[in-house]
């Protein structure tokens, strides 16, 4: 098998309104052996990926693939679902897949949904060679496959945190833009976007996360406003760390003034020697040590979105039982890294406690008179780690006054997402009734423990995020008209854009005559494509964007948005489209073109010609309204549309009208320049669109009479 061609479509495309990857794939003399022609393929193929029997292919029904497999089908369709498996067991779900031939024999387009290219591209690459070696009767290391898959979607795939706040924005219909490799992540589009960061937004201050990392700091302003705290000081050594023991009384916490996950904290400490083996300890993790006042019960952590309490989680210490034989080692890991809730991956609860990689654990061992090598005694049982393992929900039993208090806490420091440390023996009483105080007020606080606690039931984190920067009502959509046809979108385009500039909104233009923003010219050449759309949906200038597709464009890259407001097709001619992308009939240009339509959202607009069969008929496939426009207002489609309550945009006489069941208005075109007949459909369309937007007919008037063939005639 070889591939001739990969494409990354990146947007909505002719096979979903997903990414997707696309190969080019030609199997040559295997097009002559489907599967139940191979001996022993399916026997090979079923043992190296059994849950291929969880695929329902075209059956519909789990099994359906197998079944095909055992009828036979060829190494296009199966190397289309080996793919999407082998993404699935390295914890990348596809689910989307798509396999059909070409005019030319033995060549397919294979398509599978891709959440990130560098992944798919080697879960292709995996997926190939698998199959050949199952075709052939040649050994396949699934699991190191499988595990290589797994370290690229570590590395390249978004973290937890910020997937579940993406997959909430997704929820609710406001699209997203990975800004880099990592989780920087745009919601929403132009004007009305918001940035995340994990869980930090573009709302973040960054006095706010300053004073969260200077926990003394954050004391004394915690303090100041009568909110609990344990009462401390910053030490300069070990013997004044000994010292503020003395003036607070034992036992103390020793911790690192700004350190993060509990790093180089030391709790209970009792005597000189722990409370300086803890500054050592704490040192070595952050710039200050700070000594404070252990206050009695477990660790929490509560998180607060905008607020309000958004979720809770408990934490407990971590103990190890003798049995007389084994040493301390050898019972971490029987006893505690055993549990399938600890790994060292992001996506594990709890983590796997390394005594030579964590020595907080290695201090907490010999303070109680043993080493890690030491064999614990039979019955004995002793802490190894007393926090850091905060992962059991009980968000549903916080006291209502513990919340409040969490709540000031985080709007003192001045953060809208904060991750709020308090000790407290019962979470479901208040804070002052127990002598529990809060610790910490953190920035940028893991979502994880919520999502995936170890005990009781995940919480909707990712969408409170969401809330809280948008309002309920609010998809983070700036208006987006998109253009695409086999001929006249530049006009069309550029047209609307001055349309739209007089109504006094910023816009953004993607044409290929280049990339603008408002009058400004940003980049020259072709912008009639993924990668310019993007950019300017990226910019938070813009609040209208007018996107030009062409054709190629749809086929290469895929749309540069996932929904528009407005879609236009200005005509298809589908003999200009022959020959590319194996496309040969009227059928595959519609069902490229179709693309822009297929995107229109219910409350939008598909702006079609009318005079134009193909682009008629799309009609049908639009989920929001339809207005046509028309040189010929005799034609029947039009009549149709203006009994059936549509809109419309008409050539009468020396004019235009905007016409519908309930109102006619007449726009004058300019006296001393008549629009060419080759400008004519252009204009129409971009009226057509100025009116979808709400833009007034006044306004719109006064665009055309200002019509300029200079700006347009490309």
């Amino acid at each position: 098998m070889k591939f001739l061609k990969i494409l990354a479509l990146r947007g909505p495309n002719i096979w979903t309104y997903r990414p997707v990857l696309e190969v080019w794939l030609d199997i040559g003399p295997l097009e002559d052996s489907p599967s139940n022609l191979i001996p022993g393929f399916y026997e090979r193929l079923t043992a190296w990926l059994p849950t291929l029997a969880e695929h329902r292919c075209g059956i519909g029904e789990p099994g359906g693939f197998l079944q095909r497999l055992r009828e036979g089908t060829w190494p296009g369709h199966i190397l289309e679902h080996v793919t999407l498996e082998l993404q699935t067991l390295a914890g990348m779900q596809g689910g989307f897949g798509k396999a059909r031939s070409t005019p030319v024999r033995g060549v397919y387009k294979v398509a599978v949904r891709s959440r990130n290219e560098k992944v798919s591209i080697a879960a292709l690459h995996a997926g190939r060679d698998l199959v050949m070696a199952a075709i052939e009767d040649k050994p396949f290391d699934v699991k190191a496959a499988v595990s290589h898959l797994r370290e690229l979607v570590d590395s390249h795939c978004l973290g937890p945190s910020t997937a579940c706040i993406v997959d909430a924005a997704t929820e609710r219909k406001i699209p997203s833009i990975r800004l880099t490799d990592g989780n920087l992540v745009q919601l929403g589009y132009g004007a009305r976007q918001h940035r995340v960061w994990t869980a930090e937004t573009d709302r973040t201050s960054a006095i706010a996360e300053g004073i969260s990392r200077n926990k003394d700091l954050t004391k004394q302003l915690l303090t100041s406003c009568g909110v609990p705290v344990p009462e401390g000081r910053i030490v300069e050594s070990p013997e004044d760390a000994w010292d503020a023991a003395e003036d607070i009384g034992v036992p103390v916490v020793v911790k690192p003034t700004d350190a993060n996950h509990a790093r180089g904290v030391s709790t209970e400490l009792m005597t000189r020697a722990e409370v300086e083996a803890a500054y050592h300890l704490a040192d070595a993790e952050g710039s200050e040590v700070l000594v404070e006042r252990f206050v009695r019960g477990n660790e929490h952590r509560l998180l607060v979105v905008g607020g309000k309490l958004a979720a809770a989680a408990r934490g407990e210490t971590v103990s190890v039982l003798g049995d007389g034989a084994a040493t301390i080692r050898e019972l971490i890991d029987r006893q505690i890294n055993s549990d399938p809730r600890r790994g060292e991956e992001e996506e594990f609860p709890l983590d796997v406690l390394l005594v030579d990689k964590n020595p907080a654990v290695k201090f907490e061992i010999e303070r109680q008179g043993y080493t890690a090598d030491a064999v614990l005694p039979k019955d004995v049982s002793i802490i190894v780690q007393r926090n850091g393992n905060v992962a059991f929900d009980v968000t549903d039993i916080v006291h209502p006054e513990v919340a409040a208090a969490v709540s000031l806490a985080a709007r003192i420091v001045g953060l809208d997402i904060a991750g709020v440390d308090l000790v407290a023996e019962d979470i479901s009483k208040p804070l002052d009734v127990q002598g529990a105080a809060i610790v910490e007020v953190n920035a940028g606080p893991g979502l994880l423990m919520h999502l995936k606690p170890a005990e009781g039931q995940p919480r909707p984190v990712g969408k409170a995020i969401v809330d809280s920067l948008f309002e309920a009502h609010e998809t983070g959509r700036t208006p987006l008209v998109g253009i695409s046809g086999s001929s006249g979108k530049t006009r069309v385009a550029k047209i609307l854009a001055k349309f739209i500039q007089l109504s006094g909104s910023h816009v953004g233009l993607a044409c290929s005559d280049g990339l603008f923003s408002g009058q400004r010219q940003i980049e020259k050449g072709n912008c009639a494509t993924w990668t310019a759309a993007q950019k300017l949906l990226m910019n938070p200038k813009v609040e209208t964007a007018v996107i030009e597709n062409s054709f190629s464009t749809i086929l290469a890259e895929g749309l540069g948005y996932d929904r528009c407001q407005v879609g236009i097709i200005t005509n298809i001619q589908p003999e200009k489209h022959f020959g590319e992308f194996y496309i040969e009939n009227a059928d595959q240009v519609y069902n490229v073109l179709r693309t822009q339509v297929d995107v229109v959202l219910g409350n939008g607009a598909a702006v079609l010609n009318a005079a134009d069969p193909l682009a008629a008929k799309m009609a049908e496939l639009c989920d929001g309204e339809v207005i046509f426009f028309a040189k010929n207002s005799e034609l029947p489609v039009i009549k149709d549309h203006l009994k059936q309550g549509g809109r419309a945009v008409l050539q009468k006489g020396g004019g235009l009208v905007l016409t519908s069941s309930v109102c006619k208005i007449l726009l004058t075109n300019p006296a001393a320049r008549p629009v060419a007949a080759n400008n004519v459909e252009p204009l129409l369309a971009a009226v057509a669109a100025a009116w979808a937007l709400g833009i007034s007919p006044d306004l719109i008037s006064a665009g055309v009479k200002t019509f300029s063939l200079e700006q347009t005639d490309v």
